[in-house]
């Protein structure tokens, strides 16, 4: 079955929320331990890792969850399109520029330099056309991707893909698959058995977000959790932070065999809340890359995304109502 258009899969009428993963196409040590030469090439995941967090400074696109792994990586991300609209001409070039060299033209623009009727024009179409990128996550993912693979080709000195071609990415449709899609992330070093806790994942958002609250703090690189109350906070996650940590900590530890775990009190509300049995709550956050391959929510939802993007059938509409519904 041929790969669908990235535009035939984002639709911003019915979610900002998506899940993305990337996988390396050479042998999994290029981004960890060659096991054959003994080679170390776990810096690799922290080039990754920053590059994540720093086009979130740049494109209208938040970080929800992240994980770098050795072979592959996940980001859950959500577009902004209000800010992106919101933003002058001047700060689109100005984001732009943070990651892009843009043109003459747009540099001349920027240092306040005299332009004639058409330099204007150009200008104007390349802020029109900067604008619809920085809230394009296939932009966002090529971003990623390109300097890795550039800096890794340069590293083993050879040339040739360091990424696959094109990207898995599936829109989220409701709370309960954005946060189930978080925790099945955020986990991912759990259940690869290289890490024992949620706060010795490296290269995760879940320690980053448990390293920011230690301190009473939320990590200003990602979308955060605002809890019930909205704390005057329009742009979050609508729970609260330490419900999610106790959430994927008490799942992390029903997954590793070697630990006791049971769903906690707190842990349990936010279920009941999401309608989501414990049991099915733990196969999903398991199991969700093979149980989900096309958009992920409730009927209605998946319903709705998929008669605006014209889809004659519900990809994966039966594991949606089996996992995801009581």
């Amino acid at each position: 079955m041929m790969a669908r258009p990235r535009q035939t899969i984002v639709s911003l009428e019915d979610t900002p929320y998506y899940h993305c993963c990337s996988r390396v196409v050479r042998k999994a040590f290029l981004c960890g331990i060659d096991h054959a030469t003994g080679e170390n090439f776990e810096h690799r995941r922290e080039w990754v890792d920053s590059r994540i967090l720093e086009l979130a400074t740049i494109f209208a696109i938040d970080i929800c969850a992240y994980a770098v792994m050795s072979n592959h990586l996940h980001v859950v991300l959500k577009v902004d399109p209000d800010k992106a609209r919101q933003w002058s001409d001047k700060e689109v070039l100005i984001q732009w520029h943070k990651g892009f060299k843009g043109t003459l033209l747009t540099q001349k623009y920027l240092k306040g330099e005299d332009l004639n009727q058409f330099e204007l024009q150009t200008v104007d179409e390349c802020i029109t056309e900067y604008r619809k990128r920085l809230i394009d996550i296939s932009w966002f993912m090529r971003s990623l991707s390109e300097p890795i693979a550039r800096m890794a080709n340069k590293e083993d000195k050879c040339t040739g893909r360091f990424w696959e071609g094109r990207f898995k990415s599936q829109a989220l449709l409701d709370e309960a698959a954005v946060l189930a899609c978080m925790a099945y992330v955020d986990l991912n070093p759990i259940r690869a058995n290289v890490a024992a806790t949620p706060e010795t994942s490296d290269y995760t958002s879940i320690q980053r977000r448990i390293n920011s609250a230690i301190k009473g703090e939320q990590p200003t690189e990602l979308l955060p959790f605002i809890g019930n109350e909205h704390l005057n906070m329009t742009n979050g996650l609508m729970f609260s932070v330490k419900d999610y940590i106790k959430l994927v900590d008490d799942t992390g530890r029903i997954i590793r065999e070697d630990k006791h775990g049971a769903i906690s009190s707190s842990s349990q509300d936010i279920l009941n809340r999401l309608n989501i049995p414990a049991e099915n709550w733990l196969k999903i956050t398991t199991e969700f890359g093979s149980l989900f391959k096309g958009a992920v929510g409730a009927l209605p939802a998946l319903t709705e995304y998929c008669e605006h993007l014209d889809r004659k059938r519900r990809q994966g509409a039966s594991n949606c109502q089996r996992w995801l519904c009581a």
